[in-house]
């Protein structure tokens, strides 16, 4: 059974965008046009310039934004506020999700590569609003991002986790490495399971495994 291998939990950590809710909502798609957008506008490339640019600094750096702001220097605010203001129509609250997040013991929390603003928008639109103790966004890690290390023992610091206790859930498999490596219990939340040692456990339905857990 799944169940016996998080007994020990007490400390559950979500991702954000593809993971608490369906790839096929696509709401990354449209944060997706709007970094492309950004980079076009503000350093003045054509779309597909800045289309390869925003998927190159995102392949090396681990988010677009960790590149503009190596690269060029971007001021980070601004850049959030814009590529997040979308829409969120497409997406539905899911009762059950809702009711077996609530059933896991300890301290849940959420954190993204995204915003804090950001995931609270999406947390609201899915219908999980007040299940989580904290909200944590790239600017929790001083704008490092997953999958370094070092973002994870920022936001971990921050929120007091003990990773030998924790679960990790999220949809690329990059950034389960280095929870891995702390000691972490880890689910990869996607259509098609990532390769590697580090992934634990794979679902394409995240509503479904945690009925599993409790």
């Amino acid at each position: 059974m799944v169940k016996v291998h998080f007994s020990h939990v007490t400390h559950w950590v979500f991702d954000l965008d593809d993971t608490l809710y369906p790839p096929h909502a696509r709401l990354f798609d449209q944060v997706r046009a709007r970094m492309t957008q950004y980079v076009m506008d503000n350093l003045n490339l054509t779309h597909a310039e800045a289309d390869r640019l925003r998927y190159e600094y995102w392949r090396r750096y681990g988010t677009t934004l960790a590149g503009l702001m190596r690269e060029h220097d971007i001021d980070p605010l601004p850049y959030l506020t814009h590529v997040h203001d979308i829409s969120f129509d497409d997406l539905e609250p899911d009762a059950a999700l809702a009711g077996h997040i609530a059933d896991l013991p300890g301290r849940r929390i959420v954190y993204t590569n995204g915003s804090a603003p950001y995931a609270e928008r999406v947390l609201a639109a899915r219908g999980l609003s007040g299940l989580f103790d904290a909200i944590y966004g790239v600017e929790h890690a001083d704008f490092r991002p997953k999958p370094e290390r070092e973002a994870f023992e920022a936001v971990f610091a921050r929120d007091g986790l003990q990773s030998h206790l924790a679960a990790m859930f999220e949809d690329d498999p990059r950034n389960l490495s280095a929870p891995h490596a702390m000691g972490m219990r880890t689910v990869h939340v996607a259509p098609k399971r990532g390769e590697g040692e580090h992934i634990h456990h794979h679902t394409d339905d995240l509503t479904q495994f945690l009925s599993g857990l409790v």
